[in-house]
């Protein structure tokens, strides 16, 4: 890494295994000398500063797609043609819309995706749980991502939405393929796999709507095909592109979040134990484990208008990287922003973002996080690194790709 003399820009190789094993040293260099900076292997300003990623989250003189086409969906111009059906989704994706259309869809998905259909998982989710643990083989190390970690998300956000248990391999395949174009330096083969995926994707979720249109079941998507408000039902590509996204970043995230944690933990040498019997110990614990390693590093935006950001001045249409993590790590917010303290006082990460793309899923991610952790510290209370974790190369999502423990 190296910074400019004047602070204003900085070269930094996302690629580089001594940054994605730990990015917290390089952000830690940013707030002393280039809170807002241009980066230049990403092409745009960013910003590591609390407040400022905070305030620009929040603010409606950004958003995440410039030219709209008055209904607030993105006009991208020419798409490659291998890139067709991957686009067909982020076309009606709620991450890439704006007002009306983002609020219409929100408001949709929210009265399916209410937080007593969440509460009511409780259950279901410790089943889930105890059942992966059960699995575990405490003769010998376990690989704790694939044999608890990952299975886990994806069981539960299968179980939400209706799709059937059986198939969540093949989500798994399509999530990851999918999930790989967001990140920094993607090459042709990535964007190849994410089109077939999308494609694929797309085929079975149709199959599966076709299904629950004959015969409604207690679920998310029978309740998305249901609803309505005064604009109306999802179309069908609304629908799919919902759900895809509901799909992939229901369990994306919280994979590599529990991931992040329990390597976390046992780097700063917290105990496991307690967590077991103390609800409220328990929710501190995961809210400083949002904190202190969340798996998204990195969210984009465009300036809709000229604005100041710090001393600088964005140009409509201009890009902006907010540090989600970096920001979580700021100094002048957290006091030793590298010490894990579940007693810190509660001052808000954005971990799940803010303002009108606050993360839905929130509620849903925190219960799974309690119940996991809740889980493994009343069966496995010692549980300890066999290996050191080994981080995998996919910035800006940041994730744990290997963690042998011992139980």
């Amino acid at each position: 890494m190296s910074i400019d003399a004047d602070g204003r820009a900085f070269h930094l190789d996302p690629r580089d295994p001594t940054f994605f094993a730990d990015p917290y040293p390089a952000y830690a260099a940013l707030h002393a000398q280039a809170p807002v900076a241009f980066w230049h292997e990403a092409g745009c300003l960013t910003v590591a500063s609390h407040p400022l990623v905070e305030r620009i989250l929040k603010s409606r003189d950004f958003g995440r797609v410039l030219s709209q086409d008055g209904s607030g969906r993105p006009v991208r111009g020419d798409i490659p043609d291998h890139l067709a059906h991957f686009y067909e989704l982020e076309n009606h994706s709620l991450l890439d819309l704006e007002a009306p259309a983002h609020t219409r869809l929100r408001a949709l998905l929210t009265r399916s995706f209410v937080s007593r259909r969440i509460e009511a998982l409780a259950p279901e989710i410790t089943s889930i749980v105890e059942d992966l643990i059960d699995r575990f083989d405490p003769s010998s190390p376990v690989e704790i991502v694939s044999a608890f970690a990952e299975p886990l998300p994806v069981a539960v956000i299968a179980g939400l939405i209706g799709v059937p248990r059986e198939d969540t391999g093949h989500l798994l395949r399509w999530s990851h393929a999918m999930v790989a174009m967001y990140q920094m330096g993607r090459t042709p083969e990535v964007e190849h796999r994410a089109n077939d995926a999308a494609r694929e994707f797309r085929d079975y979720l149709l199959h599966v709507i076709g299904e629950k249109r004959r015969k409604p079941t207690d679920d998310l998507l029978s309740g998305l095909i249901e609803a309505e408000t005064d604009s109306g039902k999802l179309t069908e590509e609304e629908l799919v592109s919902l759900v895809v996204l509901l799909l992939n970043a229901g369990h994306e995230a919280t994979v590599h979040q529990i991931g992040n944690a329990l390597a976390a933990l046992a780097r700063q040498r917290v105990p496991l134990a307690p967590l077991g019997e103390d609800d409220a110990l328990l929710e501190r614990t995961v809210e400083e484990a949002l904190r202190f390693d969340t798996p998204l590093h990195l969210f984009r935006r465009f300036a809709l208008r000229d604005v100041e950001i710090g001393d600088r001045i964005l140009k409509r249409g201009e890009e902006v990287a907010l540090l989600l993590a970096a920001a979580n790590h700021d100094p002048a917010v957290f006091p030793e922003p590298a010490r894990f303290d579940a007693g810190r006082a509660r001052i808000p990460h954005v971990s799940f973002g803010a303002g009108v793309h606050f993360c839905i899923g929130a509620p849903l991610a925190r219960l799974e996080l309690k119940i996991a952790f809740r889980g493994l510290a009343r069966r496995y209370p010692k549980i300890a690194p066999a290996s050191p974790p080994r981080f995998r190369d996919s910035y800006h999502f940041r994730g744990v790709e290997r963690l042998d423990v011992t139980l």
